[in-house]
């Protein structure tokens, strides 16, 4: 069992359910019972509910809620390293839409319905598949049973044996914990219905010059947008399905205090 704030949740919801099961058949009551007492202070002490009681009676709901909302709606996570920049900076905190590819119940993760499926271009967040105990967060490039081939020289990556083509913006000028990746080449990269900056190296690495891989069923190939800074699917393989949590889809906040804090234009932003 993983024990992520789902699992937390989940168990406190049943432990405060217990404690008002337990309140509502024996010590309710009681309480009820306690008018017929004709000592105002007797009665008044018997008809107090315990304190353990009432905070249970007061954070069930809050619980409840805050699990439906993380669980079937948003859920909010923040960026820690620059793998995903120019998209994503460190610092930044994002919100995920947890029904983009249908909803899941929490804890054992089973979807009960489909709603959608991860496009090309999809910013996704998911369990990383070696330690799902880990949220990843990467761009797909590769669909089940797509052919990609991406060459480690110029950078390029071919999907189904067709080019993607890209334009080069010049040199990326980072800022704050970002700043190390000053110097690097950013481009345009126009993945099927997805136009997103990437972050290059412009010169060669140590890699093999070109690598390729078939896209198995139900399974999804992602890349880092900071392509020579980011350990994806190229590394340690493919994305299964069920370790989809959400679709990333809006900035709310930056705090990086390398960058003096809050980054107040990043706040409200769309990610593309």
């Amino acid at each position: 069992m993983n024990w992520d704030l789902a699992t937390i949740l989940v168990l406190l919801i049943v432990v405060c359910s217990l404690i008002w099961l337990y309140d509502k058949i024996f010590l309710a009551p009681k309480r009820a019972a306690a008018k017929n007492i004709l000592d105002e202070f007797e009665r008044v002490q018997a008809e107090r509910i315990p304190f353990v009681v009432d905070l249970a009676h007061s954070l069930l709901p809050v619980f409840v809620i805050v699990l439906l909302l993380r669980s079937f709606l948003v859920e909010p996570f923040r960026i820690p390293s620059g793998s995903m920049m120019p998209t994503l900076l460190v610092g930044d905190f994002i919100l995920v839409n947890k029904f983009s590819y249908g909803f899941r119940l929490p804890v054992i993760n089973l979807k009960v319905f489909e709603i959608g499926e991860p496009q090309r271009g999809d910013v996704v967040v998911f369990r990383y598949p070696k330690n799902p105990s880990i949220p990843f967060i990467k761009r797909v490039v590769g669909l089940p049973g797509d052919m990609l081939e991406y060459n480690y020289a110029t950078k390029m990556l071919y999907i189904n044996g067709e080019p993607v083509t890209q334009t080069s913006k010049g040199r990326y000028i980072g800022v704050g914990a970002g700043s190390n990746m000053t110097g690097r080449e950013q481009r345009l990269e126009y993945l099927p219905g997805a136009e997103h900056a990437i972050l290059v190296l412009p010169e060669k690495t140590s890699y093999a010059p070109i690598k390729e891989w078939i896209i198995p069923e139900h399974e999804y190939f992602v890349f880092g947008d900071n392509r020579d800074n980011s350990k994806d699917s190229r590394f340690w393989g493919t994305v299964p399905e069920e370790n989809l949590i959400g679709k990333a889809f809006f900035i709310w906040m930056n705090w990086d205090l390398k960058n003096g804090g809050i980054s107040w234009q990043r706040l409200g932003t769309q990610i593309n």
